[in-house]
């Protein structure tokens, strides 16, 4: 749904669309399961964190099942995530190089998981400020952050 509604803006307005926009138009989908005639009844039942760079530089939201949205610096969601929240509050930087970036998110990931951290339980994806691309590390990248642990 993400890709169409940003496909459609840019064929529309002939610009790309900000994050905040895509995140706004994702909760504006969740709300109409909704409505009356909705095409289907039960609403989101999950969390997401929608990351992007634009226009506006990098940012994260975090968006709810109910359709709301929020941004932030760094986010946790799902089983641990208090924990999770609170060492990123403490330890986050915006000064942060991307490297120490992905040796904190599994840091964190590492102190509230009940199970060992490894290449298999784990993945790590990432989306450049420089270029905004998306990108899903391998194995053996995530095999090297696992080892600056």
């Amino acid at each position: 749904k993400a890709r169409v509604e940003t496909q459609n803006h840019r064929f529309t307005y002939d610009e790309a669309m900000t994050v905040e926009s895509c995140t706004q138009a994702i909760c504006d989908y969740a709300l109409q399961f909704g409505e009356e005639g909705a095409p289907m009844s039960r609403p989101f039942g999950v969390a997401l964190l929608v990351a992007g760079v634009d226009e506006y530089g990098p940012s994260l939201y975090h968006t709810d099942p109910s359709g709301t949205f929020v941004r932030y610096e760094a986010k946790a969601i799902g089983a641990g995530s208090e924990g999770a929240q609170t060492q990123l509050q403490e330890t986050y930087s915006k000064s942060m190089t991307l490297k120490e970036a992905e040796t904190l998110a599994l840091n964190t990931l590492k102190q509230v998981m009940e199970e060992k951290l490894d290449n298999k339980n784990v993945e790590l994806a990432t989306v450049s400020a420089a270029d905004g691309k998306f990108k899903i590390a391998s194995t053996a990248e995530l095999e090297a952050v696992i080892q600056r642990l």
